[in-house]
């Protein structure tokens, strides 16, 4: 019997899969479930913040892995399909990492062969939070994709919705970092 549970234990440990090389996204900037600062509120629409994407790196992409993208959602945008913060397409392999304003629409630091998608404020780049003064704080869901190809072959005018397409389906893996952000 004490065998048969051993085997036993020993056939559920090595079925369950390894975490330690899972597709994770961090930041020094954001967390989870906490509310973002003022840094990264929008410029415009009654908001006055900085406007600055926060720094964000990934580990762990899983084998085949050509590319990345990286997309900032809303859900609770009071406009029925939620809002495009910011969609970022075409991160070569070699980039794990974004610095602390590199999204920014004015930004010098920008990624070459990256293409930037016009977020729903109208311009590309990333686009701060600003949702309506006095609504509880809103959900924004940083995530970054792997993708199974080098580049998503898209106008940089696209739609949030077509973007989200592709990019979802080309996506290998995906993590995402859910901030919160209310005024």
């Amino acid at each position: 019997m004490r065998l048969i549970l051993k085997i036993s234990w020993l056939l559920m440990v090595m079925s369950v899969p390894s975490v330690g090389n899972a597709f994770t996204l961090k930041s020094n900037d954001i967390e989870a479930g906490k509310l973002m600062t003022k840094s990264h509120e929008y410029i415009g629409f009654g908001c006055n913040g900085g406007n600055l994407s926060p720094h964000l790196s990934w580990t762990g992409a899983p084998k085949g892995t050509k590319s990345f993208a990286i997309t900032v959602y809303d859900p609770d945008a009071p406009t029925g399909s939620g809002w495009w913060h910011w969609q970022i397409i075409n991160i070569p392999l070699d980039i794990t990492e974004l610095p602390q304003g590199v999204g920014s629409v004015n930004s010098h630091n920008a990624i070459p062969k990256t293409v930037q998608i016009e977020n729903d404020y109208g311009v590309p780049g990333f686009g701060g939070a600003c949702p309506p003064a006095g609504d509880k704080p809103h959900r924004y869901q940083f995530t970054v994709y792997a993708l199974s190809v080098e580049t998503l072959d898209v106008p940089a005018t696209a739609s949030g919705a077509l973007v989200g397409y592709m990019i979802k389906s080309h996506s290998l893996a995906s993590s995402t970092i859910e901030s919160l952000y209310g005024r």
